[in-house]
């Protein structure tokens, strides 16, 4: 028998409203509140509550994903093979944001007075290369045709890719030289997180996690949906 995803409606929309004024009061903190004048950064240390966060989440949002896709492996529903796709789908798009918004926060710190956006920083080149296996696994679901198949092959790559997050995004690129954070002249994380910055930036890590979760449920229930109407067809 094919589980349903239950979703209580009510506690949905409760949700979906702490997250959204929530997120709103984050975005008003984020730039109106005073910060303290960090060497390099200056103003462009205010992109700390929605960078790092977005990686956070991305990393929350693909571990759900394996969770469902041990799921799927230990003989779980339809279901479980949908949540992993959504929750890896959502993660992706935060990997994605994230790396943009750290395209951007580069630009204007390391290279300022210069053309470059992109210097292949270890930091930069491990966070693109984790999207490009993350896709690797959009791709082979939307390979095979056979559900089943489908389900268990995409589950078993779904768990390899995961085993590389903790390496490509935090192991490898603190072996190398980089002008991330912590390195070449750049304060570290810590000098960055002033008491005042903690104010948003804390409450910002909550917040994307509960984007997260909005998004995330919201696709499933989606997917779900188009399983039920269009039967064994792509979800």
């Amino acid at each position: 028998m094919t589980e349903h995803p239950h979703v209580n409606i009510k506690r949905y929309r409760l949700i979906r409203t702490i997250v959204i004024v929530w997120m709103s009061v984050i975005v008003f903190a984020a730039f109106l509140l005073n910060i303290p004048r960090i060497n390099i950064l200056e103003h462009t240390a205010r992109n700390l509550y929605f960078h790092v966060p977005m990686w956070f989440t991305m990393m929350g949002a693909v571990g759900v994903s394996a969770w469902h896709s041990v799921q799927v492996l230990r003989g779980g529903s339809i279901i479980s093979d949908i949540r992993a796709a959504q929750a890896a789908r959502v993660g992706a798009w935060f990997g994605v944001l994230g790396l943009a918004t750290g395209i951007v926060w580069a630009r204007f710190t390391w290279y300022v007075g210069s053309d470059i956006w992109w210097n292949f920083d270890p930091r930069q080149t491990m966070a693109a290369l984790q999207l490009l296996i993350y896709g690797a696994y959009f791709v082979l679901r939307s390979a095979l045709d056979d559900p089943e198949k489908r389900a268990r092959l995409s589950a078993a790559y779904n768990l390899l890719a995961f085993s590389t997050v903790p390496f490509l995004l935090y192991v490898l690129p603190r072996q190398m030289a980089s002008l991330h954070p912590g390195a070449d002249g750049n304060p570290a994380f810590s000098e960055m997180t002033d008491p005042v910055m903690k104010l948003v930036f804390y409450p910002a890590v909550i917040g994307f996690i509960g984007l997260f979760w909005l998004l995330y449920t919201q696709r499933v229930r989606m997917s779900w949906l188009a399983y039920r109407i269009q039967g064994e067809s792509k979800y």
